[in-house]
Parts: structure tokens; C-alpha cells; sequence
């Protein structure tokens, strides 16, 4: 397992990281990148478990991504199998193994208030905080892409699977698009990476 970890984790964390893994029947995959999600779990027919994360994610993201799919199978293993896949008995388990990371010889300085305020009361995805995930994706390797909410209202553009959208407007969260194709409308997320047709 520290080999497989060892470059997506840094050094001060490793050691921590490798305690909360020590199960026998769990393990964790590194994947290629996967557009829809950072990481899963889940418990194999043979009744080991499995973790996957996307080996493209930098460093922090890559921690917290780990840490909240050690979350599902610490509550998993905790409340049992019918708990909600991100209630309270989840939360609670994301928010006390994630605590002893959040200092600063793990993640900057300007990282820790964020992550503080995002572990009140954690969320399905950290993508869904878009204060949080804009300043994860500064240290993303640089892309060609542009935040949705960066996209002037009226311009088109395209997401990784192909299909074209047209911004419209803001709502208190989310930001309307149609795909042009079908006329249908979607609620994007701010902070959605998009590529903007000339």
C-alpha cells in the first residue's frame, strides 16, 4: 500500500494515512482519470472492501478524496449497511478522521480555513463548495479550461463528453445552461470546467 500511495500523498501524511488502512479485507486502487468522480467505495461480493481514487487529482484533493472513502467503509463497519451513503453517521466519521490532517504541515496555510469551515458539515462532494474546490484547483496542472461562472451569459460551450451547452442565468447556487442539441435545461455547479467554443 505505500507504494501505491506514496506519490499522491505527501510524506507528513503517508504514516497517518497508512494506520487508517490497516484492514485486511480493505484495499485502494489508483485509477485513470474518471470524469463523473474523485473516488468510491465499496464492499465486493467477496466481502472484501475497495477504494478507488483517480490518480489524476493533485496531492490535497487526493487526500481528502481518500480519506472521505475511508469514511464510507469506517461507517460501513460502524452502523452497518442501511445508514445513508453521506447522513450524519458518515459526516461524523469523514469529520473525525479527517481532523488530525488538518494542520499546517499537510495542507498551505491559505487552504486550512476553507477546509475548517467545509468540515462543519461536510458534503457529498467538496466540489459541491465552490470556495473550497477553486482553491484545490490551484494546484491542478494547468488546462485549457474555464469555470462556468467565468462564461459570459449567451456563449457556448463544450463539456469532456461532447455535448455543446449555452449559459444562461444565475441562480442562488447553480448556474442554468441548455444543451443546445435538445433544447434541455441543466443546473451547473460554478465552478464546472468547461471548454468555450470559439
Amino acid at each position: 500500500m505505500h507504494n501505491t500511495l506514496k506519490p499522491f500523498v505527501s510524506e507528513k501524511a503517508l504514516t497517518q494515512v497508512l494506520a487508517l488502512l490497516q484492514h485486511d479485507n480493505l484495499t485502494v486502487k489508483v485509477k485513470n482519470e474518471r470524469k463523473t468522480r474523485h473516488g468510491d467505495y465499496k464492499r465486493l461480493p467477496n466481502g472484501k472492501h475497495q477504494i478507488t481514487i483517480n490518480s489524476s487529482l493533485n496531492n490535497y484533493r487526493f487526500l481528502i478524496t481518500l480519506i472521505h472513502e475511508i469514511a464510507h467503509f469506517e461507517a460501513y463497519n460502524t452502523f452497518g449497511r442501511f445508514i445513508k451513503p453521506h447522513g450524519k453517521e458518515w459526516k461524523h466519521t469523514f469529520q473525525r478522521l479527517m481532523l488530525p490532517f488538518l494542520n499546517p504541515e499537510i495542507f498551505p496555510i491559505d487552504l486550512l480555513p476553507l477546509l475548517a469551515k467545509h468540515f462543519k458539515n461536510p458534503k457529498a462532494s467538496s466540489d459541491t463548495d465552490t470556495a473550497l474546490s477553486l482553491a484545490l484547483k490551484q494546484f491542478d496542472a494547468p488546462n485549457d479550461k474555464t469555470y462556468v461562472f467565468e462564461v459570459p451569459i449567451g456563449t457556448t460551450f463544450k463539456l469532456y463528453n461532447g455535448k455543446v451547452f449555452k449559459k444562461g442565468s444565475t441562480r442562488t447556487k447553480r448556474i442554468e445552461c441548455v444543451e443546445i442539441s435538445t433544447g434541455k435545461l441543466y443546473l451547473f455547479n460554478p465552478n464546472a470546467e468547461v471548454e468555450l467554443l470559439k
